[in-house]
């Protein structure tokens, strides 16, 4: 007999965006990458480069980032209703563009260190092979920016997919070490300046750390549960206690996935009403978009009557 009033009061749970094409395409990209990792690792161990060495076992690190992008959009799919998850499996992409950020992280370290020893102890460079290796690797890492920009910036005007991100920043930083090694290389070529190698190795490792650091501070606050910012909690509680008598007594606000937060209201009133009548006062913070990029997704409230000294509870 209650069917009807239950179904009209479920909750949705699945702030899983999902997103084939990111996938599919990361895919192509963790093919190309393979490919040039297992050819420069074997040309340089042919051939007794060290340039050809290196290289191939930096891409080898960003094979890895984009095997955790896919292990995070699979398991994100295959467990979309999994009811393990309090609020589905969204978050397992969040932790995986996180997981990434901090391998991207660790390259940042080990170029920076690299750079530190060369310039302690400058290498023989050989130009001709080293800026041909910078060269192919640039043109891989041109293909795979392509097929990752369009739709990275695509997803971003929808919803943040932090795992895409995480891959598309880990091609951009190959992409970068290969341009910076070619300016470096070139001069070093044709003005003698072999103290610009590691010196650009630097530059490349301090701007990478600032990517990995902007991934994880988007990513953190997610897996953290972070709180809605102050200036909208406050614009949330003022709509509520507004309406006649209405006082807050217990508010938690926490995302649960991308652009997506969850909230629990405690309020206490003279003259208590349903609890979807204060869900409805929340419309403006509920529609697409809602609080600028985010929205209260999943609202919970708790009706309090106050009479005298104690009050009657009516919850939801």
């Amino acid at each position: 007999m209650h069917a009807r009033t239950l179904n009209l009061l479920k909750h949705e749970h699945d702030f899983l965006a999902t997103n084939k094409k990111g996938e599919r395409r990361t895919k192509q990209v963790l093919v190309l990458t393979l490919l040039t990792m297992i050819a420069e690792i074997t040309a340089g161990a042919l051939f007794g480069s060290m340039a050809l060495l290196a290289d191939g076992w930096h891409m080898g690190t960003h094979v890895a980032a984009f095997i955790i992008t896919l292990i995070a959009y699979r398991y994100s799919r295959v467990h979309a209703h999994d009811q393990t998850f309090a609020f589905s499996s969204a978050k397992v992409g969040v932790l995986g563009g996180y997981t990434s950020s901090v391998v991207l992280g660790v390259v940042a370290l080990i170029m920076l260190i690299e750079s530190g020893q060369r310039i302690v102890n400058p290498h023989i460079i050989h130009f001709n092979e080293a800026i041909a290796v910078a060269g192919f690797g640039l043109f891989i890492n041109f293909i795979c920016a392509l097929l990752l920009k369009e739709h990275h910036h695509h997803e971003h005007a929808h919803h943040h997919d932090h795992n895409l991100k995480a891959a598309y920043f880990h091609v951009l930083a190959d992409a970068l070490t290969s341009v910076l090694a070619i300016i470096a290389l070139v001069l070093g070529k044709y003005y003698g300046w072999n103290w610009l190698d590691p010196v650009m190795g630097i530059v490349g490792a301090l701007i990478i750390t600032q990517w990995s650091y902007s991934l994880m501070k988007e990513t953190s606050p997610v897996l953290l549960d972070e709180s809605i910012a102050l200036k909208y909690k406050l614009a949330i509680k003022e709509k509520i206690e507004s309406d006649e008598d209405n006082r807050i007594s217990d508010l938690h606000i926490w995302r649960v996935s991308p652009g997506h937060f969850a909230i629990i209201i405690s309020l206490v009133s003279h003259n208590p009403k349903a609890p979807e009548y204060y869900k409805e006062l929340l419309k403006e913070f509920r529609g697409s978009g809602g609080i600028g990029i985010n929205k209260l997704s999943h609202i919970t409230v708790e009706v309090n009557k106050c009479t005298g000294d104690f009050c009657i509870k009516e919850c939801q």
